[in-house]
């Protein structure tokens, strides 16, 4: 196979990984706190021939897929109505305890777990500023969760929703479709956080604009798919020829 058969299966690579991006980023477009994923490839640029120089010397790129890349903007904040739904307004993650460790998310959809604890989606308890479990008692009947994540009840306060950002969002590790891993990242407290009860971040995926994306990269792929049966075709021809010739 010569070089520009790589150089179209490089790039068959790239487009097949730019539109499963977009496929995940469409099918959560509906998932609270998601952030979209992009594709991040580079130009590998190798020199051809046998003999240095100019004139016997060609340079080919190829495309490296070489990472995706995370887009943090904030999703649109919709209101719900339920007192344990919690949007961030601005920067920063609710903590949550989960049996590998702690896990950050965006997604404040949350609910009272039967022992009182305010839980996520799949069960794990949301941390307070202390880093304990959040405890709602049974005659903690009517919930307030203030703008600065302070939580009371008609009893008092119950506690103080912790919340942390990270200086390079990028090398957090995503774990599902809502939640991270820190990766090694240090965890800043946010001293000052901003809340808005009953509302919940959605996801800041932009669907017609995702959707245009990956029409735009099945087409290409379409066509360089094509090309790339033309050039098999075509050394083929050139094989059989050869062969020809020798008979």
């Amino acid at each position: 196979m010569d070089s520009p058969s790589y150089i179209i299966l490089s790039r068959l690579s790239a487009q097949m990984r730019a539109s499963d991006l977009a496929a995940s980023n469409l099918a959560n477009a509906e998932t609270p706190g998601y952030r979209a994923s992009r594709p991040v490839f580079a130009e590998v640029v190798t020199r051809q021939g046998r003999v240095a120089g100019p004139r016997n010397a060609s340079e080919v790129g190829y495309a490296w897929d070489r990472a995706s890349w995370r887009d943090v903007a904030a999703g649109p904040i919709t209101t719900t109505g339920n007192p344990f739904d919690v949007a961030i307004s601005g920067e920063g993650y609710f903590v949550l305890e989960t049996p590998r460790g702690e896990r950050y998310t965006r997604a404040g959809r949350f609910a009272l777990g039967q022992d009182g604890r305010l839980v996520d989606h799949a069960g794990h308890a949301v941390l307070n500023a202390n880093s304990q479990p959040v405890a709602i008692a049974p005659n903690d009947t009517r919930i307030e969760i203030q703008g600065d994540g302070t939580i009371r009840s008609e009893n008092g306060v119950i506690g103080r929703l912790r919340l942390v950002r990270f200086e390079n969002q990028q090398a957090l590790r995503a774990e599902g479709d809502r939640n991270f891993d820190a990766a090694g990242e240090q965890a800043e407290e946010i001293a000052r956080p901003s809340v808005v009860q009953g509302a919940v971040e959605g996801s800041n995926v932009q669907s017609v604009l995702e959707m245009t994306r990956m029409m735009a990269e099945l087409r290409e792929f379409q066509m360089a798919s094509q090309f790339l049966d033309r050039e098999g075709e075509r050394q083929q021809s050139a094989i059989d020829r050869l062969l020809r010739r020798r008979n």
